[in-house]
């Protein structure tokens, strides 16, 4: 086997150790939200990127990548949401096509309700995690993660 296929195999396996983590993560999150809040972890996911524009809206297309979906699963997505009433779309005053989500209060009630869960079940998870061998060096790079990003000179 030559470096460079050893290189290969090493980022190899370091994905799958990254597939496996998240796996772990995502399942747990998906059973604790869905049977404590009727809540899946995308749509989880959605309220907490809309939650943190301070009072804004997103365009769909933003949502879409902070939710790692397709546009068209996006607009499924968000059509689920309003039905239930946890959120609402507006139409751009400056591009017709344009079309923003915001959260609704029920929106905002729900994710207050749900954050709890979602934190004590990703803490626990990781704990579980960090027992295991193949896992425990992702969970530590996890931690080194800084709570905000850092500014440089250069971004001021």
């Amino acid at each position: 086997m030559s470096i460079a296929d050893d290189a290969v195999e090493i980022r190899s396996r370091g994905w799958r150790r990254l597939t496996a983590l998240h796996a772990l993560i995502e399942t747990d999150l998906e059973k604790c939200l869905q049977s404590s809040h009727s809540l899946s972890v995308v749509e989880f996911t959605v309220l907490d990127a809309l939650s943190r524009q301070d009072g804004w809206h997103m365009r769909m297309s933003q949502l879409a990548r902070a939710a790692a979906l397709s546009s068209s699963a996006t607009t499924r997505l968000v059509t689920r949401l309003e039905n239930r009433n946890l959120l609402t779309r507006i139409l751009c005053a400056d591009d017709r096509r344009g079309i923003y989500t915001e959260l609704t209060g029920a929106g905002r009630e729900l994710l207050a309700a749900a954050r709890p869960t979602h934190d004590a079940v990703l803490e626990a998870t990781l704990a579980r995690a960090q027992e295991v061998p193949e896992l425990a060096p992702l969970v530590e790079a996890l931690h080194l993660v800084p709570a905000r990003p850092q500014t440089t000179s250069a971004d001021a």
